[in-house]
């Protein structure tokens, strides 16, 4: 085993804090129960307040003194942004894009990574799904019964996993509750419409007290869309000059076109469809002297895939659904011990049995995903003496995957890890000091049939320590200036180490290396925060420095015919190897609002975000499917009863490219809201209009595998209705 001491930070990441009152007004820190109802502004540059406090952080820090990029996604603004999957919903959000892998399908990218880099958590727990196995998996998340998502960018997120390195996405729910209800109960809802995809969806959340300290919650979703309305063509321009080449038809048409039996090339998206229902129960005993709650879930989603044209010009055009079904348990309890040297204790855990099947045409199913995990973790955090607080703790992730069918590229694979991690803060002052350290303990294994020749049979092991330090000063009231050092080691993932096969929901071969090292990195992040009367700035610029950085890299068919030759099978489709190299990577984004006038009962408010990555492999060229530079700004006019808001979003061009990839143009996308609160600004109930991609430009995101094939929706009109008793 390695051991190394590596100094120091690791902010305040997500665990689940727990409510210790006993009315409807959550405690210091919690969050509230309904803060998606409440009209809250969006980037207000009014100074922050308790709202913007990290809530599920295991040490309270507000957002404003945290070393690293956050975000924080609630009120209103969730509501505007909500959208059927959690990339989306998060995509305007700084330093954020989405994989966009159809609209149902779209999981968040923070500073251009992506995949197993990025842990998407409920609570504070992992999603346990495969997402991170393949971009074609959905989040096994519900946007619409969230009440709060968290963002922390960098790798101050690795208390969670060394997976963590490019941030930690903690999506806050109410299934287990945190507050008994003041009135004996309450009742919260959202039915949203959205006519690029015929999208209707509706969601409800009820808690009720059964006696001074036992609430009990239920809740439950709907969602039914048809074919996603792109902007322009469905093809790129690259893509539909070598298709409409391929198949002899003219390349200067703008009529619809039959291409190969699939589908027209302007207008829906075929295969895209979806429909999706959850249900959940929970229960807690909520006491002063802490709580203790659990809950049970289940999701169920049909979507399609959409069509890679391109892959299958002269063949038969696929077009794979998914059927997926997943069943969660959950806990979540805190202890207030009293003071002393501890102040709580915390444990957090959840456990997910998890199926799909990938659909043929005649709905037989070609190929079957099984997934099985339990994740935990416990927390003792210290009181605060003399301004040094802090949380310790342990964590233990396990993972049984199989994959069944004539596609299958993974054996059955068995991942089991354990880290240990502590946070410590001082505060002295206008001074800031946090030192973080994580340990971690990881060990894979392929249960590979003997007679399976493409896979390796066998298993890996890797100790791990990452840690960062770093520093913040209070220049004055209004600014602060951070600092933040960082070391990371990630193990590579079973996917990495053991992929080798045909995927049928992504038209891929994907194989990688089963003698993978550990994939380590240096960072140093610069960050700034000033807040004040009328204004709100908030930066960050970031580098790092990696060795053997894992890509996933198209590279020629004949390499993957070679992986293949042992089992006999004939490579037909685009070939996509996991590479191990040295990477550089950084960036910025900067978010900044100021209010420009008060005009009767309304305050007239503009911001403006940006930002950039830049990412590269040694001696090779430019990371694949990296985010070009983006910049979005907005005014919006803020009343009691109605609030009105107009944007302009810009991305530029992507011609910083990988081997085989092709460039992206940029797009300027034009969106406007008009809300309303009938019964006032304290009231629950909440009527939102918007009209998104106003102008029905074409666009796609670089960081898609199915940009050339597959654009985002075109001019999307939505309502939603938020209430609540």
């Amino acid at each position: 085993m390695r051991k190394t001491f590596i100094g120091i930070s690791a902010l305040a990441v997500f665990a689940a804090t727990a409510a210790t009152a006993q009315t409807d007004t959550p405690p210091t820190g919690a969050p509230a129960d309904t803060p998606a109802a409440t009209p809250a502004p969006t980037r207000t540059p009014a100074p922050r307040a308790a709202a913007e406090i990290l809530v599920t952080a295991p040490v309270r820090q507000s957002e404003t003194d945290v070393l690293q990029g956050t975000s924080i996604l609630s009120g209103a603004e969730l509501t505007r942004n909500l959208r059927p999957t959690i990339g989306e919903t998060l995509a305007r959000q700084p330093g954020v894009s989405a994989t966009s892998f159809g609209p149902s399908a779209s999981r968040p990218i923070l500073r251009g990574f992506q995949g197993e880099r990025i842990r998407v958590l409920t609570d504070g727990i992992g999603s346990i799904d495969v997402s991170n196995t393949s971009v074609d998996h959905a989040v096994i998340i519900d946007p619409l019964l969230a009440e709060r998502i968290e963002v922390l960018r960098g790798p101050s997120a690795l208390l969670f996993g060394s997976s963590a390195v490019g941030g930690v996405v903690n999506v806050i729910d109410t299934r287990i509750p945190r507050t008994v209800p003041e009135n004996g109960y309450r009742v919260n809802g959202i039915a949203t419409y959205g006519s690029a995809a015929n999208e209707r969806s509706g969601g409800a959340a009820g808690d009720v007290a059964v006696g001074q300290h036992l609430v009990l919650h239920a809740d439950g979703s709907y969602l039914k869309s048809g074919n996603l309305r792109t902007g322009g063509n469905i093809l790129s321009s690259q893509a539909r000059a070598a298709a409409l080449s391929q198949v002899g038809l003219p390349q200067d048409t703008d009529e619809p076109i039959d291409f190969a039996g699939s589908a027209a090339l302007r207008g829906k998206l075929p295969n895209t469809q979806s429909e999706t229902w959850t249900a959940g129960v929970g229960a807690a005993i909520i006491t002063d002297g802490g709580n203790l709650g659990v809950s049970y879930s289940h999701y169920d989603s049909l979507y399609g895939v959409p069509i890679r044209y391109a892959t299958a010009v002269g063949q038969e055009q696929e077009a794979p659904r998914l059927d997926v079904v997943q069943n969660r348990f959950d806990l979540r309890g805190e202890i207030n011990t009293g003071g002393g040297f501890l102040d709580k204790i915390r444990v957090r855990a959840g456990h997910a049995t998890y199926r799909h099947f990938e659909l043929e045409p005649d709905g037989g199913v070609g190929t079957a995903f099984f997934n099985n995990g339990t994740e935990g973790r416990i927390e003792l955090v210290q009181a605060n003496r003399g301004g040094w607080q802090g949380a310790s703790g342990v964590q233990y992730f396990n993972r049984l995957f199989d994959v069944n069918g004539d596609e299958a590229f993974l054996p059955r694979n068995e991942t089991n890890q354990t880290g240990l991690f502590t946070l410590q803060q001082y505060s002295a002052g206008a001074f800031r000091a946090e030192g973080g350290l994580r340990y971690e303990t990881t060990s894979l294994s392929a249960k590979t049939p003997l007679d399976d020749l493409r896979f390796f049979r066998g298993s890996r092991s890797f100790d791990a320590v990452s840690g960062s330090l770093g520093a913040s000063y209070g220049v004055t009231d209004a600014v602060r200036l951070g600092i933040n050092l960082s070391h990371t080691e990630r193990a590579p993932s079973a996917e990495e180490l053991f992929a080798n096969g045909g995927h049928a929901g992504t038209q891929a071969y994907e194989f990688g290396s089963p003698d993978f090292k550990l994939e380590k990195s240096w960072g140093i992040e610069g960050t700034l925060h000033a807040h004040g009367d009328g204004f709100s700035f908030d930066a960050s610029a970031y580098y790092n420095d990696f060795s053997n950085y894992i890509s996933e890299n198209q590279v020629a068919q004949s390499v993957c015919q070679t992986a293949a030759d042992p089992s006999g099978r004939e490579v037909d489709l685009p070939c996509f190897q996991y590479q191990q190299a040295d990477a550089r990577y950084y960036g910025f984004e900067a978010n900044a609002s100021v209010r420009l006038a008060q005009i009767g009962g309304y305050v007239l408010n503009a911001d403006l975000l940006g930002d950039y990555v830049r990412a590269t492999i040694v001696d090779n060229g430019p990371v694949p499917r990296i985010p070009p530079m983006r910049v979005l700004g907005g005014i919006e006019a803020q009343g009691d009863r109605v609030n009105g808001r107009l944007e302009v979003e810009h991305v530029f061009d992507q011609d910083r490219i990988a081997a085989f990839e092709t460039t992206t143009n940029g797009y300027t996308m034009v969106n406007a809201t008009l809300g309303f609160n009938p019964f006032g600004k304290d009231s629950k109930t909440s009527i939102l209009l918007s009209a998104n991609n106003l102008f029905d430009v074409e666009a796609r995101r670089h960081a898609s595998f199915l940009k050339d094939f597959a654009p985002l929706a075109g001019r999307d009109i939505r309502a939603t209705l938020r209430f609540g008793l």
